[in-house]
């Protein structure tokens, strides 16, 4: 293990053990030539679950990849715990990182050895390993919102991901999840995200949508039914408080659920098309349905 200095415009200088006066940060630089290195593991080996559980911290920990989503997650407030990045990236695209963060492991290797990590070679070559947060409750996100999205039983990272991408662009003020449906700080949803998914208020909703209404909230359902109006009518969007619910990829929203919202939207197709992809849906939903 090597410690280094890291000071503007003079690139890497050798620390020690010992700090030295004016020095802005000590960052322990470990050179591995193994995915077996001990502390690598949380990057290459431990699972979606396991990261949630990991015991150093009750609310587990999450991958953030290429430099620009790690800096979204760091605005927020999130928490480093290690880096892994090729060499060339300690005085490159990982530098700003490492002097905002201070001391904390940063493991490095070549790239061929990186690049056996799944879905490395997408990340710019630096992945961040973060502390996750306590989930707020659905009151806390709801306090203020006019717009939340609800989705329900959405399990591929990529559209949850995407999802939260269109909220955050679109205006959408919180965004609640079913429990069934994907973490939205999953490796691959935080990436496609772009870092949006630490720019929106989210959390689990275990209650049934029409709970919604206890926060003013009337409910409609992006579904394809007899009784379905326009998305472009006039009444939704005049609504001061919406919850926007979106369905499952396949089999789009359970009945139950469908019966119990306030209100049932389509978008309109052409060419005989019967319906987007949910991702694709929420972003035209969002886009329709914001508060004017």
């Amino acid at each position: 293990m090597l410690l280094w200095r890291l000071q503007s415009g003079l690139g890497l200088e050798f620390a020690g053990k010992k700090k030295r006066k004016n020095q802005i940060s000590t960052v322990a630089i470990i050179s591995i030539t193994s995915l077996d290195h001990p502390g690598v593991e949380m990057f290459h080996s431990l699972t979606e679950a396991q990261l949630r559980q990991r015991v150093d911290n009750q609310y587990g920990i999450f991958i953030a990849e290429s430099p620009k989503v790690i800096n979204v997650a760091l605005n927020a407030g999130y928490e480093p715990v290690a880096m892994l990045c090729e060499d060339r990236h300690i005085t490159g695209d990982a530098r700003d990182i490492i002097e905002r963060c201070g001391d904390m492991p940063v493991y490095t290797g070549r790239r061929d050895l990186l690049a056996r990590i799944t879905g490395y070679t997408l990340t710019r070559g630096v992945l961040c390993a973060m502390r996750r947060r306590e989930t707020p409750t659905v009151a806390d996100v709801c306090r203020g919102a006019s717009r939340v999205v609800v989705v329900d039983n959405v399990v591929e990272a990529t559209n949850v991901g995407s999802i939260f991408r269109s909220a955050a662009a679109l205006g959408i003020d919180a965004v609640l999840l079913t429990s069934n449906s994907c973490d939205p700080l999953n490796r691959r949803a935080v990436r496609v995200s772009m870092g949006s998914v630490f720019l929106v208020p989210w959390t689990w909703l275990e209650a049934p949508v029409q709970s919604l209404g206890e926060f003013g909230f009337k409910t409609v359902a992006m579904a394809l039914t007899d009784k379905s109006v326009s998305i472009d009518d006039p009444v939704l969007v005049n609504e001061p408080r919406l919850a926007i619910v979106m369905g499952t990829e396949g089999d789009g929203l359970p009945a139950a659920t469908i019966a119990a919202t306030d209100y049932v939207a389509r978008i309109p197709m052409s060419h005989h098309v019967d319906s987007l992809n949910v991702a694709a849906a929420s972003a035209v939903a969002f886009w329709e349905l914001r508060k004017r």
